[in-house]
C-alpha cells in the first residue's frame, strides 16, 4: 500500500541514482514510503493517510 501526502513546496524524490520523481507544492496523492518519509523529513509534505491505493504506472508513448 502506499501512503497520500500532500506537498507544501517542490521537491524532488531521487528513488535512485540515475532517476528523479519531482513533486509540485500543492500536489496531493500516493506515494512510496520512501518518498513520503523523505519528503516529511525535508518539511516539503505532510502525511493526509496512509493505505491507500497506489498509483497507476503511466506507460510512455513509444
Amino acid at each position: 500500500m502506499a501512503i497520500k501526502v500532500r506537498f507544501s513546496k517542490d521537491y524532488d524524490f531521487k528513488p535512485s541514482s540515475q532517476s528523479t520523481v519531482g513533486y509540485k507544492a500543492g500536489w496531493e496523492g500516493p506515494v512510496t514510503q520512501a518518498c513520503a518519509d523523505a519528503a516529511v523529513a525535508a518539511k516539503a509534505a505532510e502525511v493526509v493517510s496512509k493505505d491507500v491505493e497506489p498509483a497507476k504506472a503511466v506507460k510512455a508513448n513509444g
